[in-house]
């Protein structure tokens, strides 16, 4: 399935082009037009990435509910890409006016567009020392060690997978639907640049998931280069055939996505992916190697990595033919996986008897066994099929699940090609309904972020309001959340029942969906400028929307505060967030009560359980109030209305009224919501905003102020603060709140954070711990002052060993401390030297020439350290071994260099260095190129059987060694 791939430029050839029109500052490209293109190629030709694999045919233009004929086979995930949609600056390609309005008319204003993401520009620009994923061929997998990476510990989800209740069908939107189908989404996370895969940045228009309560899986489709390429490697303006750097064949989910997802209670996956072209010259081979015990190392990695960032699995996407006598050892590499605790989803490509390429549309005898195989037992958990299904064969993949034993609900997922056809579908999920109506197999998607990434104005923040209506089309079937679906696409909701996580006696939320133009505390304006950061988003209101009323209903959106642009439908008044960037706000003329269903729950209620609603009421006075909208479990055909007095009157800013509900004690809630009473006439221009819900149980839950909070690095010259503390446990905190003084920062679940753009001189730090309730503990401090600190300082590493440190001295005339730590703790290197307080530089030998980052401080006594971050010398390489060459008669069989920095090996025959083939038939190089050599390539007969032959690796450092390889 076009499913997996990088953000490098991987499409089909094209038949056909087509140019598609950007708005004005954005640049355009040129698209070629296919139809039925496979998961993966698909994504990747919409987003300017794939170029393998074949067209589907098209009969009269038109799309078919039939498999496709003899010989043709289907589209597969791993010609996919991940798009990126160009930023606001970019530079446009269409140099013609006229041009563009030709196209504009014919493609109109909504057009998709598929396209690398550029790096995000002026404040939301990436920081100098901004912790970002990497991908990993299969070399450095089996070399990872976390201490060799310099922001691991900044990149690992630290929220554990939350329990959901148990279903309550008479509480669902659709009671008839049944709870067990499951549903996995395979999309883009942030949607950021090739090096700017962050858990968390400062920019409201990324793409954020805000429907987790359909899913159970969900899977990031990115690509990343691999650890150390230089982000100089990447010009967004050249072909996407010019990225001649490597991609990870294994692509962790993004951490802030995991926790998200872990907090509704959905497994997070990483992705492995092999097909022609797409990883250079990594094979799925490698993977397979066995120690002496017959175990896989590599899948023993897998595991580690998966554990140690937090995640639940992997998607394995194999596009790349197997080797017939490889696939019982594949299904135990697999098995392996499964064994060690993860959970393993097959893609639908691989022929189980031969090792072919072939997409079987369904579940039957040719790809089944790499589920449930009758030799080797379970060896995966479930397998997304690719999308050329029909009634016919959906039927058949029940049956056959069935008859292995397996829940095809749970085991078999029909794929849908979201991100391709989007809201014009092919294929009609209803051919998964049975004569009830009831899914047969679960159900998967590829490329669901389209919503944003294919939209044109997806980074302009005044047009967020589009992206927020299509993804709530895609998911309910309207943009509105009306219930009569808008066109022929009826919203993943009519397959997938509602699902929650909240239980137990206490609950709170902000209505933070994740992002935010501004950030307020307590109903104050606390940081005015944009965010995103997924990890603090609450749990998502169950149902957009769901409001019953007898006659107009209100309109519901969340509102961002003045400077956020809402949907043409809306006219409230602008007010924001009471805690975070978001309210919910309700608007339109009230004329009949209006019950809004918000939050699917198992709430249990206690004698001293109260509930909190804030909410600013800016319309005037008015005879309407405000009642909580409570079903109990006893009564779940009922809504229990509990009052809220003077919930009617205009309020001047924020306020709390809290509702006791000892009256149900014993009673669980199995939902939550408002009603919004109407008056004796109909009211216009009606509007409230809730800030906040807050369910509490009596018992004193505050946490605990936060302790051991300090400031790891403070580095002035990049305007950058990193920060640590001891965090607890999920249970007593949801999470950390980070101040400066009474600025907010930033939060997450977790013990470190990054701050960028920090740019104060002095001040004090505060920490707050925010309770599963919303109940906040008194804030740890710690405080700064850069006028006790040296000022100005840098650092600059020689090849010698040498590392030159300089600053401005202060007037206190104290000594200064100047410390250097390498950051690579698998190779420890520390030094430190005290020098008078008027000398204004140092020199410190014998410090590492390994190229490893490192963290200069210097400090007086009772001053603040302050720092800056480097890289020492690169002037270490070592030889290709001769043993990486498998050398039969005169052909030399080259293994890729285990080095972790190489970049290209050029291998010379009596001086003249040979030719390889390059990935996407880019042309030959006269070396091997790291991430772009064709496998194929790597395979070389010699001219002479009698020649010299020497190998030269060269590392991104420009360090080169010579191996001869044969001298004759």
């Amino acid at each position: 399935m076009p499913l997996f791939g990088h953000r490098t430029g991987e499409a089909v050839l094209p038949r056909r082009r087509e140019l598609l029109a950007f708005p004005p500052g954005h640049r355009t490209v040129a698209r070629p037009r296919h139809r039925r293109l496979g998961p993966a190629r698909r994504a990747l030709l919409l987003r300017g990435r794939d170029r393998t694999g074949p067209h589907r045919p098209v009969r009269d233009g038109s799309p078919y509910d039939d498999p496709p004929p003899p010989g043709k086979r289907g589209h597969g995930m791993a010609r996919q890409r991940r798009h990126h949609g160009t930023r606001r600056r970019t530079r446009a390609r269409i140099r013609t006016g006229a041009l563009a309005a030709v196209l504009a008319l014919t493609l109109g204003a909504g057009s998709a567009l598929a396209s690398d993401t550029l790096p995000w520009p002026g404040e939301s620009a990436v920081g100098a020392n901004q912790p970002y994923q990497h991908g990993y061929s299969s070399t450095d997998l089996l070399r990872w060690n976390p201490a060799d990476d310099t922001d691991a510990e900044l990149l690992r989800a630290k929220v554990p997978l939350q329990t959901r209740i148990a279903p309550n069908a008479r509480t669902q939107r659709t009671p008839a639907l049944p709870s067990d189908t499951q549903m996995l989404t395979l999309a883009g996370d942030y949607g950021n640049a090739f090096f700017e895969s962050h858990p968390y940045t400062n920019e409201f228009s990324q793409y954020l998931f805000n429907y987790w309560q359909y899913s159970d899986v969900y899977a990031s489709w990115h690509g990343m280069p691999t650890e150390g390429v230089p982000v100089d490697y990447y010009d967004p303006d050249l072909d996407w055939k010019e990225k001649w750097f490597e991609f990870g064949a294994v692509n962790l989910p993004n951490p802030g996505y995991t926790n998200a997802a872990h907090a509704n209670g959905v497994r997070s996956l990483g992705c492995v992916f092999f097909s022609p072209n797409d990883r250079g010259d990594q094979a799925y081979s490698e993977l397979l190697q066995r120690d002496a015990d017959g175990r896989f190392p590599a899948a023993a990695k897998l595991i580690e990595v998966a554990e140690y960032y937090g995640f639940d699995g992997y998607f394995v996407n194999q596009e790349d033919a197997v080797a017939q006598a490889d696939i019982p050892t594949y299904k135990k590499f697999l098995k392996q996986l499964r064994d060690g605790g993860l959970y393993v989803q097959w893609y639908d490509s691989i022929d189980n008897s031969s090792g072919r390429i072939s997409y079987q549309n369904e579940f039957n005898a040719v790809n089944a066994p790499f589920v449930r195989d009758a030799a080797a037992g379970d060896v995966s958990d479930s397998i997304f099929l690719n999308y050329w299904w029909n009634k016919s064969k959906l039927t058949k993949s029940k049956t056959y699940a069935k008859g292995l034993g397996l829940d095809p609900r749970r085991n078999v997922f029909a794929g849908v090609e979201a991100g391709m056809y989007q809201f014009d579908q092919p294929y009609d999920l209803d051919n998964n309904l049975d004569a009830d109506g009831a899914p047969m197999n679960g159900i998967a998607t590829l490329g669901a972020d389209f919503v944003s990434s294919d939209y044109a104005k997806k980074t302009d923040d005044t047009a967020q309001s589009a992206v927020f209506d299509r993804e709530r089309r895609w998911w309910t079937g309207s943009s509105q959340g009306a219930t009569t679906p808008e066109g022929t696409w009826k919203g993943m909701s009519k397959y997938i029942a509602e699902r929650s996580v909240i239980k137990g006696s206490t609950f709170a939320t902000s209505f933070n969906t994740g992002h935010g133009l501004s950030t307020w505390s307590g109903g104050k304006l606390s940081n005015d400028a944009e965010w995103g950061n997924i990890n603090l988003q609450d749990i998502p209101v169950t149902w957009q929307w769901w409001i019953d009323a007898a006659k107009s209903s209100l309109k519901a959106d969340f509102d961002y505060g003045p400077e956020y642009t809402p949907a043409d439908r809306f006219s409230y008044r602008k007010i924001g967030g009471y805690n975070g960037g978001s309210s919910l706000v309700l608007s339109g003329t009230l004329d009949s009560d209006n019950t809004m269903r918000l939050y699917k729950t198992d709430l249990s209620v206690t004698k001293a359980s109260t509930l909190d609603l804030t909410y600013n009421k800016p319309s005037a006075d008015d005879d309407s109030q405000l009642w909580l909208a409570l079903v109990l479990a006893c009564d779940p055909g009922k809504v229990v209305q509990v009052p809220l007095s003077g919930s009617g009157q205009h309020t001047d800013g924020w306020t709390t009224v809290s509702a006791d509900l000892s009256k149900y004690a014993g009673e669980r809630i199995a939902s939550l919501g408002l009603v919004v009473a109407a008056g004796a006439q109909p009211i216009k221009d009606y509007q409230v905003n809730v800030g906040a819900l807050a369910l509490h149980d009596g018992v004193d839950r505050t946490p605990a102020a936060p302790k051991k909070l300090r400031i790891d690095q403070l580095l002035p010259g990049s305007d950058e603060l990193f920060l640590s503390w001891q965090r607890s446990d999920y249970d007593t905190v949801r999470r950390y709140d980070v101040y400066l003084d009474d600025t907010y920062l930033g939060g997450i679940y977790d013990d470190v954070f990054y701050v960028k753009r920090f740019t104060a001189t002095s001040g004090q730090i505060k920490l707050v711990a925010v309770g599963p309730d919303g109940t906040r503990s008194k804030p740890a401090t710690v405080s700064f002052d850069l006028s006790t600190a040296p000022a100005d300082v840098t650092a600059k590493a020689a090849p010698d060993g040498t590392l030159k440190a300089a600053w401005s001295p202060q007037l206190t005339g104290q000594p200064v401390t100047v410390a250097v730590r390498g950051l690579d703790t698998s190779k420890p290197f520390t030094k430190e030297v005290t020098v008078p307080g008027n000398q204004s530089g140092v020199t410190l030998t014998g410090v590492p020439v390994s190229g490893d980052a490192y963290l200069l401080t210097a400090k007086t006594a009772d001053g603040t350290a302050t720092g800056v971050r480097g890289r020492f010398a690169d002037a270490d390489i070592s030889p290709y071994p001769k043993s990486a060459v498998k050398i039969t008669g005169n052909t030399f069989a080259f293994s890729r260099p285990t080095l972790a920095d190489w970049h290209t090996l050029t291998i010379l025959e009596n001086g003249q260095p040979k030719s390889f083939a390059t990935t996407y038939g880019s042309g030959n190089k006269p070396y091997i190129v790291r991430g772009r050599t064709t496998r194929a390539a790597m395979t070389v007969t010699m001219s002479s059987a009698t020649s010299k032959v020497i190998a030269v690796l060269e590392d991104y450092a420009g360090n080169k060694t010579t191996t001869v390889l044969r001298d004759n």
